[in-house]
């Protein structure tokens, strides 16, 4: 008889690859953080803004301090004078005597002219007025002295120069009035001079 044939050894199961884990899918660049998450980046610093360009650096007003200068007077607002008390009394923080170099002195009816001259020197007194004062007296001072700015018929024009403080030799810059142009000439032709510079001892 013909022999059984044995039978077949069982085969192997075929092998599975092994489990490789799938590489996560990319996110794309900037994608929105989820929910609630903190951002692992610093945020942009907000947009400086623009400097306030309404008031250039060191501009100030014309009515600001440094454009209010103290007044030197030589005549009749002088301390003891009769308009003294009448414009000046309580008005003012500080008097002190002054001299205007570049300038003489000539009479006038009741009252001094200051007439610019090299070689002349004025005497009289440095006023500083109070701040809260310093703008109704200016406006009182000018209609005394009948002075309009760019009025021809001015009697007295109002400048500012340079006066030296007797108490420590220093310049201190100042209103002045001083005799109109068409004054100053008469004066210089027919004027009297007061040689000493200095109305209170005439």
């Amino acid at each position: 008889m013909t022999p059984a044939k044995p039978p077949n050894p069982p085969q192997p199961p075929a092998a599975e690859p092994p489990n490789s884990p799938s590489p996560p899918a990319a996110e794309p660049p900037n994608s929105p953080s989820p929910s609630g998450a903190e951002p692992s980046h610093a945020t942009s610093s907000p947009a400086a803004e623009p400097p306030d360009s309404s008031s250039p650096p060191g501009a100030e007003s014309p009515n600001s301090p440094s454009e209010r200068l103290p007044f030197f007077v030589y005549g009749t607002l002088r301390p003891g004078e009769r308009n003294h008390d009448l414009f000046l009394r309580g008005r003012t923080r500080a008097e002190e005597p002054g001299r205007l170099a570049g300038a003489v002195l000539y009479r006038g009816p009741g009252y001094p002219y200051a007439v610019e001259d090299r070689q002349g020197l004025v005497h009289g007194e440095l006023v500083t007025a109070r701040p809260e004062e310093y703008d109704g007296l200016l406006v009182a001072l000018d209609a005394l002295e009948e002075y309009a700015p760019g009025d021809p018929g001015n009697l007295y024009e109002r400048v500012a120069r340079d006066i030296v403080r007797e108490s420590d030799g220093r310049p201190v810059r100042a209103w002045v009035y001083l005799a109109a142009p068409s004054v100053a000439q008469r004066l210089r032709a027919h004027g009297r001079l007061i040689d000493n510079g200095d109305w209170r001892t005439t």
